[in-house]
């Protein structure tokens, strides 16, 4: 901490001093002009509460949209990495009509704003796959039973379980077009000498992209993909337009219910700070290893 401070120049006090300045006149003009009350001290209750019947503690609304909004985002990605690996390979790919077909998925997602695609993929690809496999009924029937708990635990709770899926694949697609771009270029970077070698020893197109390509491009890419996770968890705020009960969500029925309305959102952008700001110090120190290692 003292070495930060050394580092410090007047301009950087001064930028410091703008910014205390600005959220001070900020927080002065709500209170004052708006004649607004502040009641922060009712906040921790809607993280964690008190269940006096139970005599227990339990996630309020906030924690519940949190741990909803990290399920989502783990499963999105698992499911985004998947499909954008096999579009990032098409990309490549020799045959100009499995090229095309990828590129136009990928230019189509990629320039239409993703509110218009949540409602093209939630309305016409995930709600009619939820009825045609019958998840509500499914979910209904894992609620009515007793023990219950990991299933709670990695879906949440199970009435909402169609919700989540729905969730999952619509931000699953929409952020698939940005891995299948960051996956095509990977395998680009990898130099043309390398496939010619491994052609020239007999090798098949799917042992070069399995033993040779893939393996190294992969490595490639997993900054610019620890990066696109980052970017997932924020974009993960847009599917509660189709009722998805995360993070984001649940804050609008915090502020319908209390009317705190500053308290509520400052609170849910502090956690997504906490989370994204976490990930990304954690995945700059893998990536600080990665090279050491190479070294």
């Amino acid at each position: 901490m003292q070495n930060f401070v050394k580092k410090l120049k007047w301009p950087d006090y001064l930028i410091l001093a703008l910014l205390v300045g600005f959220f001070g006149y900020i927080w002065y003009s709500i209170e004052g002009t708006l004649n607004y009350k502040w009641r922060w001290e009712l906040i921790p209750g809607y993280i964690v509460g008190w269940h006096s019947g139970r005599e227990e503690w339990f996630a309020n609304l906030l924690l519940q949209g949190l741990a909803a909004t990290v399920r989502i985002s783990i499963y999105a990605s698992i499911l985004a990495l998947i499909l954008g690996t096999i579009l990032g390979v098409a990309r490549c790919s020799a045959n100009l009509t499995v090229r095309m077909l990828a590129r136009t998925y990928l230019e189509f997602l990629r320039n239409i704003p993703p509110v218009v695609v949540v409602f093209i993929f939630f309305f016409f690809l995930s709600q009619q796959l939820i009825e045609a496999l019958d998840l509500e009924r499914w979910a209904r029937g894992i609620a009515r039973q007793e023990d219950i708990g990991v299933w709670e635990f990695f879906f949440g709770e199970m009435r909402r379980f169609p919700s989540l899926v729905s969730g999952v694949i619509v931000l699953a697609l929409f952020e698939s077009a940005f891995v299948g771009e960051i996956v095509r270029a990977g395998i680009q970077s990898i130099p043309r000498g390398q496939r010619e070698a491994a052609r020239s020893i007999g090798m098949s197109r799917v042992q070069e992209l399995r033993y040779i390509v893939l393996p190294q491009a992969m490595k490639r890419v997993v900054p610019p993909l620890a990066n696109q996770f980052i970017t997932l968890i924020k974009d993960s705020s847009i599917i509660s337009l189709i009722s998805v009960q995360e993070l984001t969500y649940k804050t609008v029925e915090l502020v319908a219910s209390s009317r705190m309305i500053f308290e509520a959102w400052i609170t849910t952008a502090a956690f997504y700070f906490l989370v994204c700001f976490t990930l990304s110090r954690v995945f700059a120190r893998l990536e600080k290893r990665g090279k050491a290692g190479e070294r």
